[in-house]
């Protein structure tokens, strides 16, 4: 009987055995640690496991930084400081134009407005570059932020600075520094987690670049360096404010409208005469420049002249020493807090009233209301009520407005104070004051109610007009050449009362009839009328 289908021998047929059970024990054990693919399956290996799978490709766009539960609360956390942001920004636009309540800067709100927009054009940028990170961005915002720094410090050391932006200002400056050291955060933070990714999903950093990455570097590096250079020049913008708070005013300034803000008020010479009798005041408005600039150097010399013995003046709110007021500002509205400010100081009158352009409707507001204490109008080439729509015209409201937000720059002031060695008075009331924020927010708000409130409270103020009251008009002979309306106004504001003692026109004056030496006599000669009678 053939024996070679049979082992030879016990052992050989226990191995065949022991084979037969480890492949029985093999298969269950993968029947028991295999699954099929549902969803709770991991798409990539956690970190313990990610060494025993094969890498990936760097192109992968599994290899992401937002895996990383860090990066998505950095990125939540700066979605959230960008929707507060916005929110400031629009209150800051806001005021520009309806002052909020507590929202109220006494220098202007172009400075706050341009602190709210750095940090928010910089968490914008950190946001639609989030994913690529990039160190000359992080280097500009780091420069960024020592500069706000600055700003801060410099706003809150100088009590003029400080007392102008209030908190408004220094939060809006204090906020744009934090945003701008989050930036640097945020994309540090980044970097890390792209590094961390590349390490764990391709076994090493990614060095290379995409083209689509190396422009979107170029792009935040570009508008990151724009915000670094509108800063530095508000820095140096701020720096002038800080050298000219230097300067003192000539007068006082006193707290008006509920001690929301202070008017600037000058006056010179004695209150009353030989007699005991109180002093007639010539008080002036000034037109569409300060009162220091011009007419305060002729009041002098009138005075020197013996035309009057006393004179006063104030800065309209935003003109010079005084400060903004809130949004919005009418004729009537600056017509009480001059009265204001005149009763804090205890001045009583008895006022003649000398003012020029625009400066005009002021004063005629005024006189409405202190008709008994007015013993003359003097109004020198007065701006009409029915060109008021000149001085409320859209497009030159819109340029004031612009003017306004690129105002911190400086990109007049700074040139002009480097080259041209312009001082600290010419840039508070001289030629250069037109390029302050104050100055040019006092003039929006003019514009923005021209047609509107302060063109009805100056037709009702000629209404109740007391019509005893003696006017002179001084009118420029080239102004009249050059507007074909204008002498049909001037001829119209002779009869705002029944008392007209004079209506001269200058042939060589311009608008500022007091440039001119025959301007000059001509109104002295008029005042000295005024106040004798």
């Amino acid at each position: 009987m053939s024996t070679k289908n049979w082992p030879h021998n016990g052992h050989e047929a226990s191995d065949h055995g022991r084979d037969r059970d480890d492949l029985a024990v093999g298969r269950s054990s993968v029947d028991t640690h295999y699954h099929e693919p549902d969803e709770h399956t991991r798409l990539l290996p956690n970190r313990v496991d990610s060494t025993s799978i094969s890498y990936l490709s760097p192109d992968d766009p599994a290899v992401s930084p937002y895996n990383l539960w860090t990066v998505r609360l950095v990125r939540a956390i700066t979605v959230i400081a960008t929707c507060i942001t916005f929110i400031w920004w629009v209150l800051m636009l806001v005021s520009v134009f309806v002052t909020p309540p507590g929202l109220h800067a006494r220098g202007s709100p172009f400075f706050a407005f341009s602190y709210t927009t750095v940090a928010l054009i910089t968490l914008i940028t950190s946001l639609l570059f989030f994913a690529v990170p990039s160190q000359p961005a992080r280097v500009v915002s780091i420069v960024t932020a020592v500069l706000l720094l600055v700003d801060v410090i410099m706003m809150l050391a100088v009590e003029k600075t400080r007392h102008e932006e209030l908190w408004v200002g220094v939060a809006s400056v204090t906020w744009a520094t934090l945003m701008a050291v989050w930036a640097v955060a945020a994309d540090r933070t980044v970097q890390w987690g792209k590094t961390e990714e590349e390490e764990r999903l391709t076994g090493r950093p990614e060095t290379r670049r995409t083209l689509l990455e190396w422009v979107q570097v170029l792009l935040s590096s570009i508008m990151l360096t724009l915000v670094s250079i509108i800063v530095l020049l508000t820095t140096c913008t701020l720096t002038l404010r800080a050298l000219d708070a230097r300067v003192a005013p000539p007068g006082e300034r006193y707290w008006v409208d509920e001690d929301k803000y202070q008017i600037h008020l000058f006056c010179s010479g004695p209150k009353v005469d030989a007699h005991g009798n109180r002093t007639t005041t010539v008080l002036f408005e000034g037109g569409e420049d300060a009162v220091e600039h011009g007419l305060w150097q002729f009041a002098d010399n009138a005075v020197k002249n013996g035309s009057i013995a006393r004179y006063c003046f104030a800065d309209r709110p935003g003109i010079a020493w005084s400060d903004a007021a809130p949004s919005p500002l009418s004729a009537s509205m600056a017509s009480d807090v001059l009265s204001q400010a005149l009763a804090r100081a205890g001045e009583k009158g008895p006022w003649v009233l000398a003012s020029a352009g625009i400066g005009s409707l002021y004063s005629r507001v005024f006189s409405s209301r202190h008709g008994q204490e007015v013993r003359g109008l003097l109004m020198i080439d007065p701006l009409h009520e029915d060109l008021l729509e000149r001085v409320g015209a859209p497009g030159r409201g819109f340029r004031l407005w612009l003017q306004g937000v690129l105002s911190p720059c400086g990109l007049d002031r700074i040139p002009a104070a480097i080259l041209r060695h312009r001082s600290a008075r010419d840039r508070i009331y001289g030629g250069s004051a037109y390029q302050s924020g104050g100055v040019i927010f006092a003039k929006l708000q003019e514009s923005l109610v021209a047609t509107s409130l302060t063109r009805r409270d100056v037709i009702s103020s000629r209404t109740i007009q007391y019509k005893t009251t003696p006017v002179v008009v001084v009118t420029s002979g080239v102004q009249l050449r050059k507007d074909s309306e204008w002498e049909s106004k001037q001829r119209d504001l002779t009869h705002l009362t029944s008392n007209l003692e004079k209506w001269d026109i200058v042939d060589q004056a311009p608008h500022q009839v007091w440039q001119t030496l025959e301007g000059r006599e001509m109104i002295e000669k008029r005042l000295r009328r005024l106040v004798s009678l």
